[in-house]
């Protein structure tokens, strides 16, 4: 994975090519920063997983972490995302102030929040939003709040896992469906990137990974003239689409939390195709 100083770097570069990105790169940029702040003390995750249960879970397709049941103390991860409202508060300080007021007299629960995020039900535990855009925000803040923590179960255990040959198309640490992968330069294997996590897993080319559809003729891609560093994988039996760096060619490796924020134009393409 790239790291913190090329991160910011790509970034810049960005804002100076793509200027209509450079509010949505500015607030990742101050997260990212924040990230490395709580990324940084040492120490066993807030999670805990049997390490003797990894070898069946990974067999029977199970990530590691159940957030329907698995117990963890969340005062860490609301701290951190008490910190990444304060960047929202540039643009919105009465939204803000309220669901910190809120978050502190327990109107809100913030564990309840962050498992929604995780195990969808309803959206009851969310604050009612007028503001579309503020209310995204947040729910990717509530996402960003755990993965620094989720970031020390990927590390810990990431080899163990690819040794066992993790074969889905969702996450094995936390469960979550990529939106984004790449093409390694070095041996052209497919990779899907989780952002709740930070996790990276080798998964087959020609095969859909929200589907399972290894039906070639039923399985594409589409790309931008003069972009074709970027395309979009699709499978034409559920619909589903997946952004993919393709690094052939290139000496540099990439960020994928960058390339996902700046390929947005590659979102709006594939659902005016009628992809999800």
């Amino acid at each position: 994975m790239a790291s913190m100083t090329e991160a910011l770097k790509t970034i810049e570069q960005y804002k100076s090519d793509n200027p209509h990105y450079s509010e949505m790169l500015d607030i990742l940029t101050e997260m990212l920063n924040l990230r490395e702040q709580y990324s940084a003390p040492a120490g066993s995750s807030i999670f805990q997983v049997d390490e003797n249960l990894i070898p069946r879970k990974v067999a029977k397709g199970e990530p590691l972490i159940d957030f329907s049941s698995d117990q963890f103390d969340a005062a860490l991860p609301k701290s951190y995302f008490l910190r990444l409202l304060d960047i929202a508060a540039e643009q919105s300080p009465d939204k803000v102030q309220e669901m910190t007021d809120r978050l502190y007299d327990g109107e809100l629960d913030f564990e309840k929040m962050i498992r929604q995020i995780f195990v969808p039900i309803s959206e009851e535990e969310f604050p009612e939003e007028d503001d579309d855009n503020f209310f995204d925000l947040v729910k990717f803040f509530l996402r960003e709040s755990l993965r620094p923590e989720l970031e020390k179960i990927a590390h810990k255990y990431g080899d163990k896992i690819s040794e066992l040959g993790w074969s889905e198309g969702y996450c094995p640490i936390c469960g979550k469906e990529p939106k984004i992968g790449k093409i390694k330069a070095g041996d052209a294997r497919r990779y899907l990137f989780c952002s709740h996590c930070g996790f990276e897993w080798n998964y087959r080319r020609v095969k859909c990974p929200f589907c399972g559809n290894e039906e070639q003729q039923t399985l594409a891609y589409f790309t931008i003239e003069g972009d074709e560093r970027c395309r979009v994988d699709v499978c034409n039996v559920c619909k589903r689409y997946i952004k993919i760096i393709d690094l052939r060619g290139s000496e540099q490796e990439a960020n994928l939390d960058v390339e996902d924020m700046v390929t947005l134009h590659l979102d709006i393409l594939a659902h005016e195709e009628g992809y999800r």
